[in-house]
């Protein structure tokens, strides 16, 4: 599988963030099933206070181009196919969509797709890819 544009940078933001980087991609075996899913990345973060650690999952896209709305079709149905497969094999990751922050402004400016990414429950991560530094969480 190809690595997308950002890849690099959104795995350094997350490094950055104090993030242990723990798989690169992350398999998701399917349930019944002789296949596997490949999110970008899987990593950890380790919380002292609390004596744990929380866990994501991260699909890396770019809408650029002509069609952010084509872009964010397929983007979609990645996702909730990643997410479906992740409950239904009990893996406990938080999935995220992670985009930069040029592309979370587009897509904030379609309505449709605002509407779907609330529908839907997306948890998006917006990264500074010049700053490879962790924008914000939107969930």
């Amino acid at each position: 599988m190809a690595k997308d544009l950002i890849h690099d940078a959104v795995k350094a933001a997350l490094i950055n963030d104090d993030w242990t980087i723990t798989d690169d991609p992350f398999k998701i075996e399917l349930l019944d099933d002789d296949r596997t899913l490949e999110a970008d990345l899987g990593a950890e973060k380790m919380f002292a206070a609390e004596k744990g650690a929380e866990k994501i999952a991260v699909e890396i896209k770019t809408f650029g181009g002509s069609s952010v709305l084509n872009k964010f079709h397929g983007a979609l149905g990645q996702y909730l196919d990643y997410r479906d497969a992740m409950e239904e094999t009990n893996i406990e990751r938080v999935l995220f969509l992670a985009v930069s922050i040029n592309t979370y402004a587009e897509i904030q400016e379609i309505n449709f797709i605002k509407r779907r990414i609330e529908k839907y429950r997306l948890k998006i991560l917006v990264v500074d890819v010049e700053a490879k530094k962790i924008h914000s969480w939107k969930s």
